[in-house]
Order: C-alpha cells, then structure tokens, then sequence
C-alpha cells in the first residue's frame, strides 16, 4: 500500500458503514486522517466505527441523506467533533430492482434518484460552505460506470449517476476558484451487499462487461479516493476517474 499523507485532515464518508465506504474510512484512518462515517443504519454504523476505533479517531452521525436538515445537521456534528471538515466522500446510494423502464415501479424510481442523486447534492450543498470560508477542501463523489454506459433494467440507477458525473463538473468548475478539488469515480461493480439488491442475472451481465473479468477490489476504489482526496491532488478538479476494469475508456 503506497503511502498517502492525510494527516490532520478530517473526513466524511456518507455510507461509510460497509462496503466501497468502509474501505475508504479504513484508509483514510491509515494516513492519519480522523473519520466521520454518515449513515442511516444506526447499529450496523456503530458497530463498524468500533472495529474502526483502534485505527484512528472515528465518530458516528446517524443521518439521511435525502433530508437536507438531517445533512446540515450531520455537518455542524462533525465539524464541532472533528474541528473542520477537510474531505468529504459521498458514496451512499442504492441499486435499486431490477425492470424495464416501462415496468419500473414509479416509488422505486424515485427512491433512487433521492438517494443516489439528490443525496449527493444535499450533502455538497451544506458541505461546500465550510471548505470555502477554510479555502481547502476535497471533495470525491462515487458514480458508476453504468452512469457512462447506461445499464439495462437499472435506469434510475444509471441516471442518477450520470447526473452525479455531471453535478461534479458543474461543482468543480464552480469552486476552482479555491483550493476545493471536485472529482468522481466511476467503478465497475464490486462484491458488496449492494449485490443483495440485484438480480444473479444483472450480476452476470456485468461481470460479462468487464475486460479483467473480474469484479473491482473495494481496496482499489479505496486507493484511488484517497489521492484524489489528499493536497497532491491540487490542479485537477471536475473530474471523471475509470474504475471500470477496462470497460470504458474515457
């Protein structure tokens, strides 16, 4: 594991409970940041934060991010916890079932948007303030690559992170002013209990897209974040980083 200097450095992962999230929070702890793990699961949040504890500072905020007073409430929790919030991931979201869009339940549609979209925006939208008047923050949104390439019977899925895509460039663009860095990444599907939520079929069909024909290591999405989220990453913002195993090339 390639050292990453994140030493004094406070962060947020929203969904930092399990999977993708918890592996970012693991190494984040590792170079010497101090963690704030935001979810909606109280007891599965907490628990992880004890296994967490002998690493490196972590404290808890049980929040949802579909509920902007939650997220803002979350914000000032962590701020007065931590003393600043530095970096800010925002990997929460859901897949969501699995149909055609003319037989996607209407209910279930839009509980992906509001999570996997409109969570992200509220989670920048009171975060953002706190890193400007600091003049630093990092900043990392987790997409998809089917928010690219647009997945068969995952619709809201697929749009919601291809708006997630776009919400960054518009973000990065708007704060390059400072020394806020705004990036994504676009993952191929990795071995987490998002899997719980999907067809074996769709879990078929995405392995099948995938040139390394191997699903992605959520210790590789941890990698990736965390030099994105460090003061290396100075000059590139509004970005869009491959973790698709070669399925997409741009």
């Amino acid at each position: 594991m390639n050292e990453i200097d994140l030493k004094n450095r406070a962060a947020v992962v929203t969904g930092g409970a399990q999977g993708i999230g918890l592996s970012i929070a693991e190494r984040f702890l590792k170079s010497g940041a101090s963690v704030c793990l935001w979810d909606r699961d109280q007891v599965l949040v907490e628990e992880t934060a004890n296994s967490l504890d002998s690493i490196g500072k972590v404290e808890v905020a049980v929040m949802d991010v579909t509920d902007l007073k939650s997220v803002k409430a979350a914000t000032i929790k962590t701020v007065d916890s931590l003393g600043s919030l530095d970096i800010l991931v925002c990997n929460a979201g859901i897949a969501g079932p699995s149909f055609k869009v003319w037989e996607y339940p209407p209910e279930d549609w839009q509980q992906v948007i509001d999570i996997d979209l409109t969570g992200v925006f509220n989670c920048l939208y009171a975060v953002s303030p706190v890193m400007i008047e600091q003049n630093y923050g990092r900043i990392v949104n987790v997409a998809s690559v089917a928010g690219k390439d647009g997945n068969p019977n995952a619709a809201p899925y697929s749009a919601a992170k291809a708006g997630v895509m776009a919400l960054t460039k518009s973000l990065g663009k708007e704060l390059a002013g400072y020394d806020i860095a705004v990036n994504c990444i676009t993952p191929a599907a990795a071995k987490t209990k998002i899997f719980e939520q999907i067809s074996q079929e769709h879990i078929d069909y995405m392995l099948s897209k995938i040139p390394r024909n191997r699903f992605l290591k959520v210790q590789e999405a941890a990698s990736m974040v965390a030099w994105l989220c460090s003061e290396e990453n100075s000059f590139t913002t509004g970005g869009i980083f491959d973790l698709s195993g070669g399925r997409s090339t741009y």
